[in-house]
């Protein structure tokens, strides 16, 4: 399987993004999907994830408020939109899944499939 993300790019504070990840299987059902970041010198940090189940979205208290995460299962696509972007929000953002019918969390090690990330950068 592969996550290709789409999206990234160079954007003035202030601003918004909305990444896409599409997934090159048949489908997202059953699979909890979400985005990873990080930043040059940093560890991965968790951004969000969509419950494999209820689609229910679970997201990092570093960026609550400003970002929300959404999938459309029948064009196998999670979506990221980031408002507010900050310097702090500069990274490599990497779409995940999580194993099938497999409850995740924030931790990089739950997540087996990683696409090849989308570079988000946020000029002052």
């Amino acid at each position: 399987v592969q996550l290709q993300a789409s999206g990234g790019g160079t954007v003035q504070a202030g601003g918004s993004l909305r990444l896409s990840c599409v997934v090159s299987e048949r489908t997202l059902v059953g699979y909890a999907v979400g985005w990873f970041r990080q930043a040059p010198g940093k560890e991965r940090e968790f951004v969000a994830v969509s419950n494999w189940r209820t689609g229910k979205a679970t997201v990092a208290d570093s960026v609550k408020g400003r970002v929300s995460i959404s999938r459309v299962n029948a064009m196998r696509t999670v979506y990221l939109q980031i408002d507010n972007l900050g310097p702090g929000d500069t990274a490599m953002y990497y779409c995940v899944r999580g194993a099938y019918q497999r409850v995740t969390g924030t931790l990089p090690s739950e997540y087996p499939t990683w696409g090849q990330g989308t570079q988000v950068t946020v000029s002052s």
